[in-house]
């Protein structure tokens, strides 16, 4: 098996809390407050719908989709939750540099090379905030085809930490038998203080 190839199941569709939207000439992103599911099919007025999208939507309140049945698709909380440090390239959309808080590959004029990853608040390449946390969760949804998977990819540092602890919850309540427990995945909104 080749190393650091990271074991990614075929993804039917993504999960999604937004859109993107044209501003001032700009494609910024919308929030949204429900989740939206598309195909993996992109057309000129944006992600085109996955069917399961209306047929969650049609058995949700309001047909706002804030909560969806889900099913981890592995028993290791790590291989259903990816996260790391990503700073991409604005040009071309490509990783210029992935670290996760201790160490990272960085893309240079003489190749990739591996360097300390102090975390993007410390980082001087990171300046201007152009680093952040990216996490990827694969989910099966209990509707769709069993093998097949969705992607619910986010920036969002509480997002990923919330993920993250109650799939490690998850997994030590069932003894490790993640993949079996249906869940659902839902939205809640957080609030701060300035």
């Amino acid at each position: 098996m080749i190393k650091g190839l990271a074991i990614s199941p075929p993804i039917l569709g993504r999960i999604s809390i937004g859109k993107m939207v044209e501003k001032n000439g700009k494609r910024v992103p919308e929030k949204d407050d429900q989740f939206t599911l598309t195909s993996q099919i992109q057309n000129k007025e944006g992600w085109i719908k996955h069917p399961l999208d209306e047929q969650l939507r049609a058995k949700a309140q309001n047909q706002k989709l804030r909560s969806i049945p889900v099913r981890m698709i592995f028993n290791d909380p790590e291989l259903n939750l990816r996260a790391e440090y990503s700073l991409f390239d604005r040009q071309t959309g490509r990783p210029v540099c992935i670290g996760n808080g201790e160490t990272c590959q960085r893309l240079t004029n003489q190749g990739v090379e591996h360097h300390p990853c102090p975390s993007p608040d410390l980082c001087p390449l990171a300046q201007g905030g152009l680093c952040k946390p990216y996490g990827r969760l694969y989910v099966n949804l209990d509707e769709s085809d069993e093998f097949g998977t969705f992607v619910f990819r986010t920036t969002g540092f509480n997002s990923i930490r919330t993920l993250a602890a109650r799939l490690s919850y998850y997994h030590a309540a069932s003894n490790g038998l993640l993949s079996c427990l249906p869940l659902q995945l839902t939205l809640r909104g957080k609030s701060t203080t300035q």
